[in-house]
């Protein structure tokens, strides 16, 4: 099983963490960084072979996990020498296998990605995405109002509820192989296009533990409660 991270970002929004050290070292609870706890998390679900798509401080990275043997198992690495989003980092690796796992580097779940792989290939998808539902508070009276500008609904400081990528999929390799080499392509592209296409994608709506550690908000509480969240992910 082989699992692909995608840790090239800047870290731009965890700024000023990221100046010096890359988001994937920055550290959590003060026990480990954010990429040392999924390496755990991939090789405990049965990924063997695992690569780092990297770019920004690419150095630091290669040189604190080397060759994987510190957490048994097989690392190696993708260099991009200028940013090509979310999946075209994919298009540089040669030795892709039939299915594989696409994460981001920033990710805390207690998701089984193994069980989300199996799937993946037991349903024979061609792309799967494993989806969270996120709430969005609004600091504003929203106003709704007809054609003739007359008010028809008000609501104070709603709550909307959407359904959001947990940056967490499953690719078949042939969704790759009609792309470029080095082409500049991203998530946002592969949905769009599938859905311009008619191709199938297949939603895994998850409702268990899922933060975005590039989000200041949801960083600092999972530094701050790393205790319990630790042995929620059993690492």
């Amino acid at each position: 099983m082989r699992a692909i991270i995608l840790a090239g970002g800047k870290g731009t929004r965890l700024r000023p963490y990221t100046t010096l050290i890359p988001k994937p070292l920055v550290p959590i609870g003060g026990e480990c960084s954010i990429l040392e706890i999924i390496i755990q998390q991939l090789s405990k679900s049965g990924f063997t072979h695992i690569t780092l798509a990297v770019n920004h401080f690419a150095k630091l990275i290669m040189a604190y996990f080397g060759d994987g043997s510190g957490w048994d198992i097989n690392l190696d690495y993708s260099l991009e020498d200028k940013p090509l989003s979310t999946i075209g980092p994919i298009t540089l690796i040669d030795d892709l296998p039939e299915n594989f796992l696409v994460m981001n580097g920033d990710v805390i779940t207690d998701l089984n990605y193994g069980e989300f792989y199996n799937e993946h290939v037991t349903r024979k998808n061609k792309v799967s995405v494993s989806a969270y539902k996120r709430s969005v508070n609004i600091d504003f009276g929203v106003l709704e109002f007809d054609l003739n500008n007359y008010l028809t609904a008000f609501r104070e400081k709603p709550t909307y509820y959407f359904d959001v990528s947990m940056g967490v999929y499953c690719i078949d390799r042939t969704v790759i192989d009609k792309l470029y080499r080095g082409q500049r392509y991203g998530f946002d592209d592969l949905m769009i296009d599938g859905i311009k296409k008619g191709e199938k994608i297949w939603i895994n709506n998850y409702h268990g533990l899922w933060l975005d550690i590039g989000r200041p908000e949801d960083y600092q509480y999972v530094d701050e409660n790393f205790l319990e969240i630790k042995n929620l992910l059993g690492i």
